[in-house]
């Protein structure tokens, strides 16, 4: 009998601790008690993967080894999200972009990109807002501390289901349809795609490999999952790559009332610096 398959998802409260302060030590993630479950079942099919029958020697390996401490990142590491999803945000953001000087480079930060869905919604908004000009002016960084979903986000594949919101027109314009292994499969074309740069950033790491100056900060529903002071060391940080005009963009769920020194609301969850500090 495999002795895995008699594992509870749920954790013994000390393996649940440990994980809480790993994951929090290294992504400045905050789990609260009721993800205890959710925790216990994912880590559980990386014990079934490794061939181990106990979280502790689990959490012994992921704080020895780098591969298996990404694994073990990348499995609780909740990624929901959608083509244009909560789309007044690509509203201001088509506005914003017609409004920006002809000549000028527009650099934008989508901050949690998963899958890919948030960033290629950008870049299809800009096509629409400047049109052949959208290729020679933006600039998409998009960054997550998953490996998994931005793997993932640089293929540009999707199923039928994920494009269900989109038009018929977004779907000509952007995608080709897969036929024979790939049909019920759609792939972001090509140029759309050439818009983007992917890259692994944990908000709380040392570097961004980012653009000095960020004209369009996309942070949407990742500053839920950090704590209160987390959250101001991240947005502080912020600060100097925005210029007075940049938009910071937040998850419909969450408020930088607790930073309102710092930043301003200018719209639903659409910010902007209060006193600026960067780029003029």
């Amino acid at each position: 009998m495999d002795v895995v398959e008699d594992l509870s998802p749920l954790l013994p409260e000390s393996a649940f601790l440990r994980t809480r302060q790993l994951l929090h030590a290294w992504g400045g993630i905050s789990l609260s008690d009721s993800k205890r479950s959710m925790v216990g079942n994912r880590l559980k099919k990386r014990l079934r993967c490794l061939g181990l029958s106990d979280f502790d020697d689990y959490l012994d390996l992921v704080e020895q080894d780098e591969p298996e401490r990404q694994n073990f990142i990348n499995a609780l590491t909740t990624n929901l999200t959608a083509f244009f999803r909560e789309e007044h945000h690509f509203a201001v953001l088509a506005d914003y972009l017609r409004e920006q000087p002809g000549g000028k480079t527009i650099n934008i930060w989508c901050a949690a990109a998963s899958t890919g869905e948030e960033p290629y919604s950008i870049a299809m908004t800009a096509v629409e807002a400047l049109g052949e000009r959208a290729a020679r002016r933006i600039r998409i960084v998009a960054s997550d501390l998953d490996t998994g979903v931005l793997a993932h986000a640089e293929t540009g594949v999707y199923g039928i289901d994920r494009i269900e919101r989109l038009s018929r027109d977004r779907l000509r314009r952007f995608f080709f349809r897969g036929t024979g292994k790939y049909e019920g499969k759609v792939k972001v074309k090509p140029e759309l795609r050439a818009m983007i740069s992917f890259r692994q950033i944990n908000l709380l790491g040392a570097q961004w490999p980012v653009p000095q100056h960020v004209d369009v900060l996309f942070c949407r529903n990742v500053m839920i999952y950090f704590n209160k002071e987390t959250q101001a060391k991240i947005l502080e940080r912020f600060v100097p790559l925005l210029a007075p005009t940049s938009l910071l963009i937040a998850g419909h769920s969450e408020s930088y009332s607790h930073v309102s020194h710092l930043f301003r609301p200018v719209g639903r969850t659409i910010y902007r610096l209060v006193n600026p500090r960067g780029r003029q």
